[in-house]
């Protein structure tokens, strides 16, 4: 049988995630990059799924340097990129690929993410991002009802996404520069520079543990690195006027979030890795990422930042 898709899963640690997915995926080819976990993961692999492809690191590449690895060893035309402590329902995989299949302007297919201890609220819906320079899963906590028809989004989450080989190449794939956190959202954002297309698949469905590998939802490295590729992101996917058109509400928005991490005990770690960003996107390594304005896809800058807009209310929707 002829596969169209090969399933990543980067992994650091999770042994114990990986026993409950894998059996979820049926017969799809598996790359599992591992990141020098110091658990069993590794042994594990090898003894009991002798059939998945084991790239092994020395060292942790983060979550972008493990997906980028697993997405060059692909040899099918889609890869669907999928945390390790997730599982999937039955037919998930084939249902992304039909919604894949209808369009070729698609550039990713999300499956819906649902709670694994509670599957009745939604994990994520889609992936949006907003003038505040806020990124936010679409109806997190959710009744699961609220998805309920395939759809544009934004971005696509890289938890469990279908992506067309052929046009990451020309995206250029996930940036490094992230190593964890947001490199999803940059990704998409660029690609809907360029006028493709992504989609949320609710048919296909997949649960979702969260936090797998940091441990907690608020935690300092996870509001640092955060952080951090919130104000790259921002900085690198917007021409010049765009970026100054947007500054007010970027800095409105960095404020609220430095207030509201301030209550957590987390202000400096949060503004730390705002005062990163900007210099990881004005440093000669970022800047070599920017994405370069082109007169041809002025169109697609114009949605963009209607979106940026109207996403800011879109949170408070209900």
């Amino acid at each position: 049988m002829m596969h169209k898709t090969t399933v990543v899963i980067p992994n650091y640690n999770g042994c114990h995630f990986l026993r409950e997915c894998l059996p979820t995926l049926g017969d799809a080819p598996v790359i599992v990059v591992d990141n020098g976990s110091t658990d069993d993961s590794v042994s594990f692999l090898k003894e009991n799924y002798p059939r998945v492809q084991l790239i092994e690191n020395d060292t942790n590449r983060g979550f972008c340097g493990a997906s980028n690895q697993g997405i060059r060893a692909v040899t099918t035309p889609y890869v669907f990129l999928l945390n390790n402590d997730t599982k999937l329902e039955k037919d998930c995989i084939e249902k992304l690929e039909a919604c894949m299949d209808s369009d070729p302007a698609v550039f990713s297919v999300q499956a819906k993410m649902l709670q694994m201890a509670h599957p009745e609220l939604i994990d994520d819906a889609g992936d949006f991002y907003c003038a505040l320079g806020w990124a936010y899963a679409r109806w997190k906590g959710k009744p699961a009802e609220r998805c309920r028809k395939r759809e544009e989004i934004f971005a696509s989450c890289g938890g469990a996404v279908l992506y067309r080989i052929e046009y990451l190449k020309i995206t250029g794939g996930l940036d490094e520069n992230h190593f964890a956190y947001l490199e999803d959202i940059d990704l998409g954002y660029r690609a809907r520079i360029m006028g493709f297309k992504n989609l949320i698949e609710p048919e296909a469905v997949v649960y979702h543990v969260g936090s797998g590998a940091t441990g907690s939802r608020y935690n300092k490295l996870k509001v640092d690195l955060s952080s951090r590729n919130n104000m790259y992101l921002f900085c690198k996917n917007m021409p010049l006027l765009q970026f100054l058109l947007n500054l007010p509400l970027l800095l409105l928005g960095i404020l609220v979030k430095w207030l509201f991490f301030l209550k957590k005990g987390l202000g400096g770690n949060y503004f730390l890795g705002v005062c990163k960003g900007f210099a990881l996107a004005f440093s000669k390594e970022g800047r070599s990422h920017h994405v370069a304005f082109r007169w041809k896809h002025l169109g697609n800058y114009c949605r963009i930042q209607w979106e940026l807009w109207l996403n800011v209310g879109r949170m408070f929707i209900k």
